[in-house]
């Protein structure tokens, strides 16, 4: 998902592994999105599985050359376009995020701040090891932009600082 203007997108809540596989944790990132907006792959694979697991759409990519067993990204809640066995390009739109009963996991890290409150989770796997999704994305996209002067609207001769 892109976030305002086309840019990177607005992570309001971060992964938390949990100290032991049963425990609770969040097992990837929470990304803001507006239901329909369009869900990318973020890099190229097969996709591995597309349907509903607890009334929610899921998408699974497996992509190949990344180790053994290969990494595996996960997308949700998703209407799938793709279906199992298609491959994918890095970008292509694999569905569109879904709308529905899930803003409460969505609500959990921003308070209400979300806007709409829904999101995008997206996860990453090796195996049934659960791994940080932002780790394939370059170092410059997870880095905030340099902060600027800008003019305050108003003439009060006043400068806001925007990032």
């Amino acid at each position: 998902v892109a976030g305002a203007r086309g840019g990177r997108p607005l992570l309001v809540r971060v992964w938390r592994p949990p100290p032991v596989p049963w425990a609770a944790g969040h097992r990837g990132v929470d990304l803001v999105a507006r239901p329909g907006q369009a869900v990318r792959a973020a890099a190229p694979g097969t996709v591995s599985f597309a349907g509903t697991v607890a009334g929610r759409g899921v998408v699974s990519v497996k992509h190949p050359g990344t180790g053994d067993p290969p990494l595996r990204t996960t997308y949700e809640p998703v209407d799938a376009v793709v279906k199992e066995g298609d491959e994918v390009a890095a970008g292509q739109v694999i569905g569109t995020l879904q709308a529905g009963p899930f803003l409460s996991h969505c609500l959990k890290g921003t308070g209400g701040a979300a806007g709409s409150g829904a999101c995008l989770h997206w996860g990453l796997l090796r195996g049934k090891i659960y791994l940080d999704p932002l780790s394939l994305l370059p170092p410059w996209m997870l880095r905030r932009p340099p902060s600027r002067l800008l003019p305050l609207s108003g003439g009060s001769g006043t400068a806001v600082v925007s990032p």
